[in-house]
């Protein structure tokens, strides 16, 4: 997987117990092109610390130009952003 690391926009939903579920997201690509991405399956969601930051990290898949892709979806819990970590 490679390295992207981008913002992005991420619609989800929360259980009762406060489980954040991710559903979908937009990205805008460098040429300002946005596609937005289902997402499939959610494989693991692991707690790290990033740079003094706790984040939820969402290991996932999906269907990407025909393709099965993995790629790993990180959350900022301080600040609540959403990030394209790896694809």
């Amino acid at each position: 997987m490679k390295i992207v690391a981008k913002q992005i926009g991420v619609i989800s939903w929360t259980n009762i117990n406060g489980k954040i579920n991710p559903v979908r997201f937009k990205l805008t690509k460098d040429d300002g092109s946005i596609s937005v991405i289902k997402i499939d399956k959610v494989i693991s969601i692991e707690r790290e610390k990033l740079a003094g930051n706790n984040m939820l990290v969402y290991t996932c898949q999906s269907i990407i130009k025909e393709v099965d892709r993995i790629y790993e979806l990180k959350y900022e819990l301080n600040t609540c952003k959403w990030m394209l970590y790896k694809i």
